[in-house]
């Protein structure tokens, strides 16, 4: 099948999240280093706000949130929690704006989607939103109305970017498992069944209106319920991609589903050779049985998950080391 992609054959990107405090300094790195696709830098090293799910809570329509010492929860009214997060993300865009305005090809962001959310998000009394499905329905709900929002709003300062919105899900195995702890943690929250997890992404994807990538760099990666919630893309850590994987990532590269395949370490390591590190990717793609050209097309490279414990000497390499695979599975494709 044909399917079109908003990248470029031999792509690569980052997954979110660097080290450091200066979203300016961080951004000239990813469009210097990535420039095919680069997104919009997360340092949570910023602190409570600029973390996954605070920065995302701030994004919310209606659900205020603050931090305990539990983690986050939800408020009565907005706080100075709630505020310094929207605070954090609106320096973000304006350096966005400032540096990047121009930017001509697609550009990622990205947000928590509604179950690594539910899953982090207490509520007023203390359990996990999870626990409550009035309360994840009206999160999803809430959450859907932001991101489009948020999604508007980036668009308005990129004018001639393509949008690329990735779902961070790394919670949602654990939670379709039944594995997510209680409050209290001595015992485990109820699963979520496939076909409620589904409509809740189905929801967010379908009102943000962006290309929709769903980021899970967790082992058990429900393929087949993301392609179902509308997913163009699956990004994963290729080490946690298991051959009983196999059919689901199969039918999956199929479907014309596009993967993001983490391929090099995302804390500081030392690199092994450049040929190394492109062939577990060739190796899965052989496996299955699909043509090289068509994985230059379909795949792009990142790091295995989130940067931000890595030094920044190790960003600049791994960021390299990701285009400079992207590129060279690009060239053997043609061979």
């Amino acid at each position: 099948m044909t399917t079109s992609y908003p990248w470029q054959a031999g792509t690569a990107t980052g997954v979110g999240s660097y080290p450091g405090d200066d979203p300016a300094e961080a951004l000239r790195v990813v469009l210097g280093e990535l420039p095919d696709l680069p997104h919009l830098p997360e340092l949570p090293a910023r602190g409570p706000g600029a973390d996954l799910t605070g920065r995302t809570a701030g994004l919310l329509i209606d659900m205020p949130v603050r931090v305990e010492p539990s983690g986050w929860r939800f408020s009565d009214r907005p706080g100075r929690d709630t505020l310094r997060s929207r605070d954090h993300l609106a320096r973000d865009l304006d350096v966005l704006e400032e540096v990047a305005g121009g930017h001509d090809g697609p550009f990622k962001i990205q947000v928590c989607g509604p179950w690594t959310l539910a899953s982090t998000i207490e509520l007023r009394h203390g359990d996990r939103a999870l626990k409550d499905p009035g309360a994840v329905r009206d999160l999803t709900a809430s959450l859907a109305e932001g991101v489009a929002a948020h999604v508007a709003d980036v668009r308005r300062r990129l004018p001639a970017a393509e949008i690329v919105l990735q779902l961070d899900e790394p919670g949602l195995p654990a939670a379709l498992a039944g594995t997510v702890p209680t409050a209290s943690g001595f015992s485990r929250l109820r699963a979520v069944e496939e076909p409620v997890a589904e409509d809740a992404l189905r929801t967010v994807i379908d009102a943000a209106g962006a290309y929709p990538v769903v980021h899970c760099c967790a082992r058990n990666v429900p393929y087949g319920l993301l392609r179902g919630a509308g997913a163009k893309a699956i990004s994963t850590d290729l080490r946690l991609v298991p051959k009983r994987d196999d059919d689901a990532v199969g039918e999956t590269i199929d479907a014309g589903i596009g993967l993001f395949l983490g391929a090099v370490p995302g804390t500081d390591a030392a690199l092994p050779s450049l040929q190394a590190t492109g062939e577990p990717v060739k190796g899965l793609w052989r496996r299955l049985g699909f043509p090289p050209a068509q994985l230059a097309r379909q795949v792009v490279i990142t790091p295995a998950c989130g940067m931000a414990g890595a030094s920044p000497r190790y960003v600049r390499d791994a960021l390299k080391r990701c285009r400079d695979t992207a590129r060279m599975l690009y060239e053997a494709a043609d061979e």
